[in-house]
């Protein structure tokens, strides 16, 4: 047995840390491709561009752990079937359901691991990654000046280019628009050429001008000369220094993203849970409290009760009122309406944000418990599928794995939207794959170790030639 054991393992061992790494690699491109806009031209350093990717593929793990289960546990017992390595461990009479114990053991320990690494691991790093996003959208490009358009990057100036050289660093056709908060008026510089370089501390651009003339607008010196002032000057070499400091990269405290669900351990999560509650439950009060005054009531007069019950229809309690007050009443009621609607106005609000966030905030924790969940799940859907299909490598396995990966992705996805929407239970939009995908693997499982043909064309050819046949005897 323990031969046995190990033979599996190391069967399961080798293609999931493979997996595991191609499936990182798989979404850390598209995570380049979502936010290359934003890091491009900008002038990072290598090291901020690396670091966020490392946060990247932290955070990606919470996607790449189950899809690496289902596709690694897919692959090993297929290559098993595949080789007839599982029909030998049968004949010598062990069962597939006990060939799977070092499976499940390993499995299960990958699951406690998957807990804790959602609940401490990744809340840390979503905020450093989302913090350092953040941080490179809001980073101005590091391409300063483009060619032919005019270029606001730097603030009271606009500048254009005709062209550039190819080391991007000499100018020509230059047209430089200040504007000149000091005189009230613009500048306007032209100049045929000029060489762009950088202060030794990178604190600013330097444009070196040559031959060109520099324009001077500026109203009158005061009440007695009101006249606008023009002066022209031309220059062989002049110099403009333009400020850096919007393009460099600013970092903001990471402690400015904790309140959000995403950032939060499960203690975390069920303290602030706790804490909204409360807070929405006496928002309930003094809300009520407020409405309370508002309403007035009308009494009907006292009528003596008939023999035969009188049923108002709904809608009609305006008909208990006396014919000569119900406009009154009508118009009173319409006031006190729109009195409430007023007061209340950013009350409802505040309070339908509320009950928003403590549904996601119990979607989350439950969250930390789905990922085990559904580590284990896969693997009950994979094992069985490899036995049962027989194929081993990357074929026809990561098209399964990828098919029933989506159905669980798109089953979670939908759960969690209507679980935060308040339309589902947040427990019940949380587990709903693992619901609805768990009976599957089960069944998967019984049909494996029965020696199922559920994936065998030919079973499927004779059953439709059979029921063809029938059909025509009829």
């Amino acid at each position: 047995m323990k031969k046995i054991h190990l033979l599996i393992l190391k069967a399961f061992i080798r293609p999931f840390i493979v997996t595991f790494f191609i499936v990182m690699f798989v979404f850390l491109m598209l995570f380049l491709w979502k936010y290359i806009d934003d890091m491009v031209g900008k002038g990072f350093e290598w090291y901020t561009i690396l670091k966020l990717m490392m946060y990247a593929s932290v955070t990606n793990v919470a996607m790449a752990l189950p899809l690496s289960v289902l596709l690694s546990s897919i692959m090993t017992y297929g290559t098993l079937g595949e080789n007839y390595e599982l029909v030998a461990i049968k004949s010598a009479g062990i069962s597939l359901t006990r060939a799977l114990y070092p499976m499940i053991i390993v499995v299960s320990i990958l699951a406690i691991s998957a807990f804790f690494f959602s609940d401490y691991t990744l809340p840390v790093a979503n905020r450093k990654f989302l913090t350092l996003l953040y941080d490179v959208r809001e980073q101005k490009s590091a391409k300063l000046i483009k060619v032919g358009v005019f270029n606001n990057s730097f603030p009271d100036y606009s500048i254009r280019v005709g062209r550039k050289d190819a080391d991007n660093q000499r100018l020509y056709d230059i047209m430089i628009y200040q504007k000149n908060k000091s005189k009230a008026g613009n500048d306007i510089i032209f100049a045929k050429e000029g060489v762009m370089t950088r202060s030794r501390d990178n604190s600013y651009l330097i444009l070196k001008l040559k031959n060109g003339v520099h324009y001077q607008e500026s109203s009158g010196e005061n009440v007695y000369n009101p006249r606008q002032k023009f002066t022209r000057f031309y220059f062989k070499e002049t110099s403009q220094k333009l400020d850096l400091s919007g393009f460099t990269l600013h970092r903001t405290n990471d402690s400015l993203f904790n309140g959000a669900f995403q950032m939060m351990s499960s203690k975390q999560l069920m303290y602030t849970f706790k804490t909204v509650t409360k807070q929405t439950g006496e928002l309930e009060k003094n809300n009520y409290a407020i409405i309370t005054p508002n309403i007035k009531y009308f009494v009907v007069p006292h009528q003596p009760v008939p023999p035969i019950p009188v049923i108002i229809p709904y809608g009609k309690v305006i008909d208990a009122i006396p014919a000569d007050q119900q406009a009154n009443a009508i118009q009173n009621a319409s006031m006190e309406a729109k009195i409430i609607k007023n007061i209340m106005g950013d009350k409802v609000v505040d309070y339908m944000q509320r009950q928003n966030d403590l549904r996601k905030y119990l979607v989350e924790y439950q969250k930390k418990f789905t990922l085990s969940a559904a580590c284990i799940m896969l693997f009950l859907i994979g094992a069985p599928l490899g036995a049962i299909i027989r194929k081993g490598g990357l074929g026809l396995p990561v098209v399964i794995s990828v098919i029933f990966f989506l159905i669980y992705f798109m089953i979670t996805s939908i759960g969690e939207k209507t679980a935060q929407n308040g339309t589902l239970s947040p427990i019940l939009g949380a587990w709903m794959a693992i619901i609805i995908l768990t009976p599957i693997g089960l069944f998967l499982s019984y049909k494996a170790s029965n020696d199922s043909v559920l994936f065998d064309a030919e079973m499927y050819k004779r059953w439709i030639n059979t029921l063809v046949a029938r059909f025509k005897k009829g």
